[in-house]
């Protein structure tokens, strides 16, 4: 009996040791500790992020501590941080223009997505100074919201290519609740910043919710250390308090992280002291800089006018100063004008002259847009006419990374020109049907850069119809307006069409419009047809961008005979119905792509444009679930070895010749 008996007990623990070598889809994030200290040592998925183990998308938060001199506002924290000004106001309770005290801990609500096997929401950062590191701005810049070792693994960029102006991908710190926290009552996730002093038990006090559902978050024990300055995932059955109290630190009660050896760093207490006193050199500086404009203003008040008004700058001649005008002559109505006043850089026309080479055709773009550069810095001038306050209040309400960045303006007579965040790569659609290559080695756009692209978009209109208050539509989507920078990261561009549409249910609200316009092929049958505007307008446009990512084909093109057009969106069932669907896929694929793509995956693309350009809306699935499908799709691009495509393709050739 014995005998039989300890095979079996032997199998039964070799099974519980195996399933408990199983990761555990509900399994908690890691505590990242004082790994993230260590740039160079990456043998752990705590420091790269929090494992993506449930839902692919949710509302998260972050908290930033305010400071001086760049970021004490919620327009300068949400411009840092990839969040709106108005969603950051709202959550701690503040106008969007008001000034936060420095060192004031704040909540700021942002999107929470798969990006690969991590949660992340992305920002982007712009290179400052010479000198920058990605250690500085991960644990400095972005108060330890993100890595010096995910910096490294998401940017193309080496430690020492870090340059002025340079522009790169910040993935910051999130996750969404797992089941069990959800059955829990769990609804967000906090990334929460540790002060000197703090523990488990005061920061579970903060926030009102139990001690051990930290501890189970972060797979921490009784006997955890949590070092200051790291961040920890808090779990919250409600929205974030509007003002987070923190209890007075006792003085060395929590363990400092390490000293870590940076380059250029042989003291760090040294370094920190020398920090200190700069940035208190600087607070004074600017307190004495404060004090003169506020004494040479109000001097200026009591002066009388000068003999050109000052409102004359809106009406054709230029000036120095800012002023809302008195009068009409203004392209932007005073909504649009106090907006920008207070939020947006004010041109002088011979500035912008200057920067486009006086607007000439080599600085040229497309249509009435042109590069310019300002010392150094590129940025893209569109010259606009009439009233431009719609595109610059939508603008207004939104910050994301993938949707192009509003960041000055001029007026100058009667004409509008609004200064943009420029993309180096053009458009899709440049890429895709006009044959244009920025650079030798890049004969077309590869298979992963395509799907990154088609996230990247249905990424900006998730946000503009989920997490925009009120919803908005971009109506306007497609290829022309999808800008790549310098990574070929999409940007969503041209708002002059975008409308708010509030509602309830699931397809969001709708409106109905008597003056239709768009780009023939992007537009949806019931907004051609009834002039219908629902956010299903633009999952129909992105279904048609993604079958030009697939294809290479334009939106409209000819027929079989070459005697009329065809719409891109018609095609596509020609393609998925009847038999040999996947060979027929494959005629259907962009040549320039060589074969070099996973054909189920692409399948798996082509499927999910077919349903986005159903002829019925309400076939259409919601964008969300769009961008579900799209970040599987991506995830399992990331796994994709290009040489297996290759060898199969080579396999089929042998037996075609053999035949």
């Amino acid at each position: 009996m014995a005998t039989t008996l300890w095979p079996a007990a032997t199998i039964t623990l070799l099974l519980l040791l195996l399933c408990s070598s199983i990761p555990n889809s509900e399994s908690q994030q890691e505590y990242v500790n004082n790994k993230q200290l260590n740039c160079h040592q990456n043998d752990t998925n705590s420091t790269n992020g929090n494992l993506c183990n449930s839902v692919s998308s949710c509302t998260s938060y972050l908290t930033f501590k305010s400071s001086v001199p760049d970021y004490t506002t919620p327009v300068s924290i949400g411009y840092l941080l990839n969040s709106t000004a108005a969603d950051i106001a709202s959550a701690n309770n503040i106008t969007d223009v008001q000034s936060i005290a420095v060192d004031t801990l704040i909540t700021v609500p942002v999107t929470c997505s798969c990006s690969g096997p991590y949660y992340q929401h992305n920002a982007s950062y712009k290179i400052k100074a010479l000198g920058e590191t990605y250690f500085g701005i991960a644990n400095n810049t972005y108060q330890s919201l993100t890595t010096c070792q995910a910096l490294m693994a998401q940017n193309t960029y080496g430690e020492r290519d870090l340059v002025a102006g340079l522009n790169i991908h910040v993935p910051l710190r999130c996750a969404c609740p797992t089941r069990n926290q959800s059955e829990a009552g769990f609804k967000y996730l906090l990334t929460y910043l540790v002060s000197r002093g703090e523990s488990i038990s005061s920061i579970a006090e903060i926030f009102g919710v139990d001690r051990q559902s930290i501890l189970e978050a972060n797979q921490l024990s009784d006997t955890s250390v949590i070092f200051y300055f790291t961040p920890i995932s808090v779990p919250l059955k409600t929205e974030p308090p509007t003002n987070i109290q923190r209890a007075a630190a006792p003085p060395d009660s929590s363990p400092p992280p390490p000293a870590v050896a940076v380059a250029g760093d042989s003291n760090s207490s040294k370094k920190w002291v020398i920090v200190g006193i700069v940035v208190g050199v600087v607070v004074l500086l600017l307190v004495c800089a404060a004090l003169f404009f506020f004494c040479f203003y109000r001097r200026r008040l009591v002066q009388p006018p000068s003999p050109t008004p000052v409102a004359k700058a809106f009406s054709g001649s230029t000036t120095t100063e800012v002023t809302i005008p008195t009068t009409q002559s203004w392209s932007l109505s005073s909504e649009g004008v106090r907006y920008a006043i207070e939020s947006l850089s004010v041109y002088k026309f011979e500035e912008l002259q200057k920067a486009t080479g006086f607007f000439s055709e080599e600085n040229k773009i497309k249509g009435s847009v042109y590069r310019a550069s300002f010392k150094g810095d590129y940025a893209a001038v569109k010259i606009l006419k009439g009233d431009v306050s719609g595109e610059i209040n939508i603008l207004k309400r939104i910050n994301h990374f993938n949707i192009i960045r509003l960041s000055g303006f001029c007026v100058h007579k009667g004409d509008t020109y609004l200064v943009y965040e420029f993309a180096e790569n053009d458009s899709l659609e440049d890429w895709l049907h006009s044959g244009t290559k920025k650079y030798e080695n890049s004969v077309s756009l590869s298979w992963v850069q395509r799907v990154h692209i088609a996230h990247d978009v249905a990424d900006a209109l998730n946000y503009l119809h989920n997490y925009t208050s009120p919803p908005h539509v971009h109506k306007n989507l497609k290829s022309g307006n999808v800008l790549l920078d310098g990574n070929f990261r999409a940007k969503v561009s041209n708002f002059g069409l975008a409308r708010t549409v509030e509602g309830e249910g699931d397809d969001g609200g709708f409106q109905l419009t008597r003056h239709v316009v768009g780009t023939q092929g992007y537009m949806p049958p019931e907004y051609i047809e009834n002039g219908l505007i629902t956010p299903k307008i633009d999952v129909f446009a992105l279904g048609v961008v993604l079958l030009e990512l697939l294809s290479g084909r334009e939106a409209v093109g000819r027929d079989k005979n070459g005697s009329g057009e065809q719409m891109l969106s018609v095609t596509v069932n020609q393609v998925l119905e009847g038999e040999n669907v996947r060979e027929k896929l494959r005629g259907f694929m962009d040549p320039n792509l060589r074969d070099e793509y996973p054909l189920e995956l692409a399948y798996s693309m082509a499927e999910l444009a077919k349903r986005c350009v159903a002829r019925d809306l309400n076939s259409r699935p919601q964008i969300s679930e769009v961008l579900m499908t799209l970040s599987k799709i991506q995830s399992s691009t990331l796994d994709w070895d290009p040489s297996d495509e290759l060898e199969r393709s080579r396999s089929v050739s042998q037996i075609s010749d053999s035949r």
